[in-house]
C-alpha cells in the first residue's frame, strides 16, 4: 500500500495553548503544508467549530493543492442515532473534501464512562459511520482515541474495533496514543500483537503519537518499522501539553536515515522554509533547536569539531544540512580555536586561510573578549567587523570617532520620564555636537548619534533599531553587575547583531549602537560599489 505522511497541524496542533489561526492563517498554512508535499491535510472540525466550517467552503475556490488531499475531521454517530440523522456527520459531508478523518473510541473504558453507551453500540456507531460516509464517496480514515491505552486494558475489545472500521471501509485504522505514554518498545510489541490478534495487515495501520514522555517522533518510526504505512504529525510538533509528533522530524528520519521516499521529489529541501513560515504565522518564535529545522540544528561550538569539519563536514553533521534546506554554522564562543574562527570568517565572506597573523590575532582577541563576558555567538555583526579589523587591507575602524556623550534622565513634575543625550563626535574632519530626547536612555543615545551622522551618511534613514536584549552576566552582583547587551538591526532589506559589554549598560549599549551603524554602513556602501 501507498505511504501516507498525514498533516493535522490545523486540526490537532491548533491545540496548542496560546495558538488560534484565522481562516486566512488556516489557508496561508495549507499552502504550506502542500508546499512540503504531505499526502493529506486535515483542515479542522466542519459543522462543530464555525471557524473550520468557513475554511472548508473557502478552500474549494481558493486553495489550488498540488500534492495534498483536503480531510475534514469529525467523530461517529451519536449513540442511538441514526448516522443520516446526524447533523455532525452531515457538516462531515457539507464540508465536501474528498477523505474525512472520523475520531471513535477504542478504549472500552472511555466507550462506557464518557460516551456512556454499551460496547456494541460503540461498534455499531463505527460500522454504520464509516460505511455510511464510504457509500457517499468518500475515503475515510478512523483514529481510533486511546488505542494503546484502551489494547492494554482489554486486547479484545479495541482489536474488535480496530476490525469493525476496517470491515466497513475505513482507509486506515491509526493507532492513536491519545494520552501520550507509550514507550517505542511498547509501540512495537502492542502493534505485532494487535496484528496477530486481528489478522489485519499493518500497512492499513496508522500511527499518530503525542509528545508527554517525549517519544512522540520516536514512537512514531517505530511504528513504520513494525510495517504502519501512515503517519501523523503537526509542523513543529505543535499540539496540546508538550505537543504532537513533529512532522519535520518524522519525514526527514523516514526519508534520511530508513530511505523511504515519503515526499515528492524535491520536497524535502522545503522544509526549513515551510517550518519557520508557519511559526511566523502561528506567532511562535521558531525553537531554534529543533531537529532539522532549527537555527542551531547543524551549529557547532567545540573548536574540536571545526578542526573535523574542516575537513569534511559531515565529520560532525548527520546529514548534509542543505537536504531539509539548512545550513551549518559554526559558532564563536571562547571555546573556538583556529580552525572554528576560520570557518565562521569564510561563512561570512572573509578568507582568513592565507593571512596566519591575522587567523592568529582574532582568534585571541575573541577569547580574551569572550572571558571578558563578551558573546558573538549571536553577534556575527560584531565578529565581522572585528575580523575585518584584524586583515592587511583592513577600512578605518569607525566611520566616525567619538570625542564624549552624555545622557541625562529628567523625572518631570508631571510623572514624564524623559531621556535627553548629547554626542560630540567627529565626521569626515569636521566637529557634530548633537542632542535628541529619548523614551530611555540607549533611545536618546541612538537617536543623537544619528542625528550628528544624518548629513554625512544619509543611509542611515533606513536603519531601524528592532530589539534591544540586556542580560546581567552571570558570576555578577548587584548593581555593580556586568551587563551584555545585543541590538538588533534592520534595513535595506536584511538585518544584524552587534554585542556590547561593560559595567555601566548605556556604555554597552553605545559600543553595540556603534557597531550596528558601522556595519550597517558598510554593507550599504558595499552594494553601492563605494568605499566601505
Amino acid at each position: 500500500m501507498t505511504f501516507q505522511v498525514y498533516d493535522t497541524t490545523l486540526r490537532d496542533g491548533a491545540q496548542r495553548e496560546g495558538l488560534s489561526y484565522s481562516v486566512v492563517d488556516k489557508l496561508a498554512v495549507a499552502r504550506l503544508l502542500d508546499d512540503l508535499g504531505v499526502g493529506f491535510i486535515e483542515g479542522g472540525w466542519p459543522g462543530a467549530v464555525p471557524k473550520d466550517t468557513e475554511f472548508f467552503r473557502r478552500a474549494r475556490t481558493e486553495l489550488d493543492l498540488r500534492h495534498a488531499v483536503l480531510v475534514a475531521f469529525g467523530a461517529t454517530r451519536k449513540a442511538g442515532l441514526a448516522v443520516e440523522d446526524d447533523p455532525q456527520v452531515r457538516g462531515l459531508l457539507d464540508a465536501r473534501t474528498p477523505a474525512v478523518a472520523l475520531v471513535a473510541k477504542a478504549d472500552l473504558r472511555h466507550v462506557e464512562r464518557a460516551l456512556r453507551t454499551t460496547a456494541e453500540e460503540n461498534l455499531a456507531m463505527v460500522r454504520d459511520t464509516v460505511a455510511y460516509l464510504v457509500a457517499q464517496g468518500r475515503r475515510v480514515f478512523v483514529d481510533g482515541e486511546h488505542t494503546f491505552d484502551g489494547f492494554r486494558h482489554d486486547p479484545g475489545y479495541t482489536a474488535a474495533v480496530v476490525q469493525a472500521a476496517l470491515a466497513a471501509g475505513a482507509e486506515r485504522f491509526v493507532l492513536c496514543d491519545t494520552n501520550g505514554g507509550m514507550l517505542p518498545s511498547q509501540v512495537t510489541a502492542a502493534i505485532e500483537e494487535l496484528v496477530a490478534r486481528t489478522g489485519v495487515a499493518p500497512e492499513q495501520l496508522g500511527m499518530h503519537a503525542q509528545n508527554d514522555t517525549a517519544c512522540a517522533v520516536a514512537n512514531t518510526i517505530a511504528a513504520v518499522e513494525a510495517g504502519v504505512r501512515h503517519v501523523q504529525g503537526t509542523a513543529n510538533g505543535y499540539g496540546e501539553r508538550p505537543g504532537n509528533a513533529d512532522l519535520f522530524a518524522i519525514v526527514a528520519n523516514l526519508q534520511l536515515k530508513l530511505g523511504m521516499p515519503v515526499l515528492p521529489e524535491g520536497c524535502l529541501e522545503q522544509m526549513v522554509r515551510v517550518s519557520h513560515a508557519i511559526a511566523e504565522i502561528a506567532n511562535i518564535a521558531p525553537d531554534t533547536h529543533q531537529a532539522y529545522v532549527g537555527a542551531a540544528a547543524f551549529a557547532h561550538k567545540a573548536g574540536l569539531h571545526a578542526s573535523a569539519i574542516k575537513v569534511d563536514p559531515l565529520l560532525y553533521n548527520h546529514v548534509d544540512p542543505a537536504v531539509v534546506g539548512n545550513d551549518m554554522r559554526i559558532l564563536v564562543t571562547e571555546m573556538a580555536g583556529r580552525a572554528s574562527i576560520e570557518l565562521k570568517s569564510r561563512e561570512l565572506g572573509l578568507d582568513l586561510a592565507g593571512h596566519p597573523d591575522a587567523l592568529s590575532s582574532v582568534t585571541a582577541r575573541v577569547k580574551e573578549l569572550e572571558a571578558g563576558g563578551w558573546s558573538f555567538e549571536a553577534a556575527d555583526a560584531s565578529f565581522e567587523l572585528l575580523v575585518r579589523s584584524e586583515l592587511p587591507d583592513a577600512a578605518p575602524a569607525r566611520p566616525f570617532a567619538l570625542e564624549s556623550y552624555r545622557v541625562l534622565v529628567e523625572h518631570r513634575e508631571d510623572g514624564a520620564v524623559v531621556s535627553e543625550a548629547t554626542v560630540k563626535i567627529r565626521v569626515r574632519g569636521e566637529r557634530v555636537i548633537a542632542t535628541a530626547e529619548g523614551n530611555g536612555p540607549v533611545n536618546a543615545l541612538d537617536e543623537a548619534l544619528r542625528v550628528g551622522l544624518a548629513r554625512h551618511y544619509p543611509e542611515l534613514r533606513e536603519f531601524e533599531l528592532a530589539d534591544y536584549k540586556v542580560r546581567i552576566l552571570e558570576g555578577s552582583h548587584g548593581t555593580g553587575a556586568v551587563t551584555r547587551v545585543l541590538v538588533e538591526t534592520a534595513g535595506a532589506g536584511r538585518d544584524w547583531t552587534t554585542v556590547g559589554v561593560h559595567p555601566n549598560v548605556v556604555e554597552a549599549s553605545w559600543h553595540a549602537l556603534v557597531d550596528a551603524l558601522t556595519y550597517g554602513l558598510d554593507r550599504a556602501r558595499a552594494q553601492d560599489g563605494a568605499p566601505a
